[in-house]
């Protein structure tokens, strides 16, 4: 007797893919001011300031100083740091496939594009917390409780609040274990969560101790252990990126389609002191 062969069914829906919340990009946590410039033209943005003028006693009757020459300071914003896609869909699988894969494999490398940098923004932040503004150390990591998690939140509040950081926009971004000691607390439950009719940026989960609590998957860490907890302003941190090419095209010996992308992005943290960070393990 013949044997009839079943062929195989694409899905008309693809699994969608678990994905990590992205929060040290976004604009409350680093500020996007010199984008626009980027993006406009060239790779380099120079960001210039000025230093404190002084204050001098005014006796009347009396000349006062001659003017003050006041100094400059000149940091650059460099787009330095690119990352690519490319992928190809054979023609036979994109025929017998019901779900749309082209489109699902465009937004999945989108993501990891935006993924990859938001790993690298972290690490840029963690690199420039100033030794005296860190709770804990790499040898010595702190190991909070659901009892002391709130206090070690205000602990980086005043470490904040001597460096005289704005006391408006301050974020602290913590591992979902943390997380879950502070919903331990009942300083935390009664006026630190939000409403349910709230509209949250990504990742964020609350507010206590005068910060913005978000959530996040990338909290940079030592394989699972002493996670660095950094809390801040987005005046510390400048991030751009750009877009620099999408194509789309034919290989040359198959038949089907392959689309290549590249992205460059430049973090900078250029205010160290609008940063301060907990070096913790999980009890």
């Amino acid at each position: 007797m013949a044997i009839d062969f079943l062929p195989t069914v694409w899905a008309a829906r693809l699994l969608v893919a678990l994905e990590k919340a992205l929060v040290y990009g976004q604009a409350n946590v680093s500020n996007r001011d010199y984008e626009g410039e980027i993006r406009e033209a060239g790779n380099t943005v120079k960001i210039g300031s000025i230093g404190d003028v002084s204050i001098g006693n005014y006796v009347k009757n009396t000349d006062i100083s001659d003017p003050e020459v006041l100094t400059d300071e000149e940091q650059s914003l460099l787009i330095d740091n690119a990352k690519y896609f490319n992928f190809y869909v054979d023609s036979v699988d994109r025929a017998q496939a019901n779900a749309n894969i082209m489109d699902e494999a465009m937004r999945r490398s989108a993501w990891s594009l935006r993924a990859a940098a938001d790993s690298f923004l972290a690490s840029t932040m963690e690199a420039a917390v100033p030794g005296g503004n860190k709770i804990g150390s790499v040898g010595t990591p702190i190991v909070p409780t659901k009892d002391d998690a709130y206090e070690y939140l205000v602990d980086l509040g005043v470490l904040l609040d001597e460096g005289n950081v704005p006391t408006d926009g301050r974020f602290v971004v913590v591992p979902a274990w943390f997380h879950g000691l502070l919903l331990k607390d009942d300083r935390f439950v009664r006026s630190g969560t939000f409403r349910g009719d709230v509209r949250l940026a990504n990742g964020e989960v609350g507010e206590a101790a005068g910060f913005r609590i978000l959530k996040s998957n990338n909290v940079p860490n030592d394989a699972g252990t002493k996670y660095k907890i950094i809390a801040g302003h987005a005046m510390a941190t400048a991030f751009a990126e750009q877009v620099v090419d999408v194509q789309t095209y034919k290989p040359e010996k198959r038949f089907g389609d392959a689309v290549r992308g590249c992205t460059s992005t430049a973090p900078r943290s250029s205010g160290p002191t609008s940063l301060a960070m907990i070096i913790a393990s999980k009890a």
